[in-house]
């Protein structure tokens, strides 16, 4: 069990101490996909949704979904975030809206889930604000892209960054 960072060696679970750990600036940037119907693709990039403005209401929801990332996820550290960013795309050829989340810190620990945290909220968001176009939208290929900091260093996992 002491391969496992978050068990003891009797297999119980608990939060690691980073209090040993240096401070240093860490970002992580996450991206994910909302995948709407092609029928209804056009309101989307015209942005003519009933609800109103979801593109704006999908980025305030992801930057307070980073803020409450510890309060989520049981054994994540609460980190005094400096900046979260969301970026959306549209991609008319898949008929999708792609979500980069950047998240950053100066701490001891990591913000890569408070990135993928983001742009799961925002997603979902973009999904409640345009279920009533279609309820066929899917939410697809959540996933870290890129981190730094900390004792791995830079870590690109898609070269788009």
């Amino acid at each position: 069990m002491a391969d496992f960072t978050h068990l003891d060696q009797k297999g119980n679970l608990f939060m690691v101490d980073v209090g040993e750990k240096p401070y240093t600036e860490r970002i992580a940037i996450a991206k994910a996909e909302v995948v709407f119907p092609e029928e209804v693709y056009p309101k989307v990039l015209s942005q003519d949704i009933p609800k109103g403005d979801f593109l704006a209401c999908a980025k305030v929801a992801g930057i307070l979904a980073a803020k409450k990332t510890s309060e989520l996820i049981p054994l994540c550290h609460p980190l005094p975030i400096t900046k979260v960013d969301l970026q959306f795309k549209f991609i008319p050829e898949k008929f999708s809206i792609e979500i980069e989340g950047m998240v950053k810190t100066v701490g001891q620990t990591g913000v890569e889930m408070e990135a993928l945290t983001a742009v799961s909220i925002a997603a979902l968001t973009i999904y409640d604000m345009c279920k009533s176009l279609d309820k066929r939208i899917k939410i697809t290929n959540v996933r870290l892209v890129y981190k730094t900091g900390g004792k791995s260093g830079e870590v690109v996992l898609e070269k788009s960054v």
